[in-house]
């Protein structure tokens, strides 16, 4: 009987594999092929050779192919390899050893913003909760909120939370007790995310997000260059950068700046310059003004 079923992701390279039940409390990603690895079907899928992450947590497996390949062509075969497993109690084995969960705090260009790391994966995909009012189906939003009144933006990508606060409160008197917070959170089993959570990409009302799949060859373009030479540098800082459009007529590229780059006092300026002369150098005559827009 057929139990797996997918479900799309903001990122159109990865896509969910969904079990009727709960596989691990945590989040593991696997990217190589081990001996000793936790999850016999993570080591089977990391053998097909279009098939680059795979990332289980919840109740799902999520599984981010290459570029060239298409989901159409791909997703029974994996979908049925998922099943497989699953009915065979293969997804993940239980480990009777638990690592010890650390997190430390790290500043970013952002004087508002501290990012908290953890040394396990947290989410599969970017959660960024603008308001108290937008935490459903994130328990670690509530809590943190519910906690430190100060607190007015929460940013969640991989394996750290980066936190902004108001203009009344400073990071030196409370990092060390939110730090303590998050910690003793994950240590019991705090839950990141709902496994009905559906991540997306919050953004301001006069801003619309084009879809990845209705991009124009210059889009893939620009986006190619962001993921491989901006996000890595971008992410290390606490934040994230989309692209939202490109305007071939005025040669614009519109990003938007997540996370600790949003707001950032100097992240505008630097992202944009940076940014321009990345995408003017490696795209001449097609990209000649970057606009960075706040999330």
């Amino acid at each position: 009987m057929k139990t797996v079923y997918t479900e799309s992701t903001p990122n159109p390279n990865i896509l969910k594999f969904v079990c009727p039940t709960q596989l691990t409390s945590g989040g593991i990603e696997f990217s190589e092929v081990t001996d000793n690895s936790t999850s016999p079907l993570a080591q089977i899928l990391l053998c097909i050779p279009f098939v680059e992450k795979v990332f289980i947590t919840a109740n799902f497996v999520a599984i981010q192919k290459v570029e060239a390949i298409s989901w159409e062509d791909v997703q029974d075969d994996l979908a049925e390899i998922v099943q497989d497993h699953y009915d065979e109690g293969t997804v993940i084995l239980a480990s009777t050893k638990k690592e010890p969960i650390t997190v430390y705090a790290e500043m970013t260009p952002n004087p508002n913003v501290m990012k908290f790391v953890a040394n396990r994966l947290l989410v599969p995909d970017i959660i960024e909760i603008k308001s108290r009012e937008n935490t459903a189906g994130v328990p670690v939003a509530e809590a943190i909120f519910g906690e430190y009144p100060f607190i007015e933006e929460i940013f969640v990508a991989e394996n750290y939370i980066s936190l902004t606060k108001n203009n009344q409160e400073s990071w030196d008197l409370w990092t060390m007790d939110v730090r303590a917070y998050i910690l003793n959170y994950l240590q019991n089993d705090g839950k990141i995310f709902e496994q009905d959570y559906v991540f997306k990409t919050e953004t301001p009302t006069q801003i619309l997000m084009k879809d990845s799949n209705d991009y124009t060859d210059a889009e893939h373009q620009i986006k190619a260059i962001l993921d491989e030479y901006v996000q890595p540098a971008v992410a290390n800082d606490g934040g994230n950068i989309e692209l939202i459009e490109f305007d071939e007529e005025t040669k614009t590229a519109k990003m938007l700046l997540q996370g600790a780059c949003s707001g950032c006092p100097s992240s505008t300026a630097t992202l944009k310059n940076g940014i321009e002369g990345i995408l003017k150098q490696m795209l001449p005559n097609v990209v000649e003004n970057v606009e960075a827009i706040n999330g």
